[in-house]
Formats: C-alpha cells, structure tokens, sequence
C-alpha cells in the first residue's frame, strides 16, 4: 500500500475554519483548536438568533400598534377582534407600519373598524 501524505486537505481545512474566525480576538482567530470551537459556537448562535429576531420584531409591531391604539382610545386585543370581525386581512407587520409612518391611512383605518 503506498503512503497518502494528507497535507493539502490539512492545509484547506485549516484555512476555511480561519477564515470564519478572521476578526475574532486572541486565539480565536488563529489557533485551530480554539477557532473550530469559536466558528461552532457562532454557527449555533446564529441559528438560534435568527429564530429570536423573528421573536423579538413581532413583540416591536404589538407594542408599536398598542401604542398608536391606545392614543386613538383603543386596545390592542379589540383592535384585531375587529378587524378579523371586518373581514380586513392586515398582517401586524403592515399595521405596525402603518402606524409609525403612515397615520392618516391607519387612522382611517380605526375608524372603519369602529363603525
């Protein structure tokens, strides 16, 4: 059986985990052993925080809209009752917004659903 010198694949797998830690601090950046950890870790992190972003931007929209509600004399939960009661199929993504940066047409809005 002839000898395998594994060495370029040594080399590449070397260099990618490097390259996801380029910018880390200390050893993290350049020691292997601590990299694969840091560049696993950060793999799980970001996993994690892209499902808590989605969490925490849909708390935002109800406290952006509970806002604008109350200031209007109404609450959040009879908001949305009435709206699915209309049949006006918003998500609170869009009422959000429309709340912050476009009060006339939320205004309007509130009204139809108040009748």
């Amino acid at each position: 059986m002839a000898r395998v010198k594994r060495g370029t694949h040594h080399v590449k797998r070397r260099r990618n985990i490097l390259k996801k830690t380029k910018g880390y601090r200390w050893g993290r950046k350049s020691k292997l052993k601590l990299a694969k950890t840091a560049a696993l870790k950060a793999g799980v992190y970001a996993y994690r925080d892209r499902r808590n972003l989605k969490r925490e931007r849909r708390s935002l929209w109800l406290i952006r809209m509970n806002a604008a509600l109350r200031a209007r004399g109404l609450k959040y939960s009879t908001f949305i009752h009435q709206l699915k009661g209309a049949g006006i199929m918003l998500d609170r993504k869009t009422l959000a917004d429309l709340a912050v940066h476009n009060e006339p047409v939320f205004n309007r809005l509130v009204e139809m659903v108040g009748k």
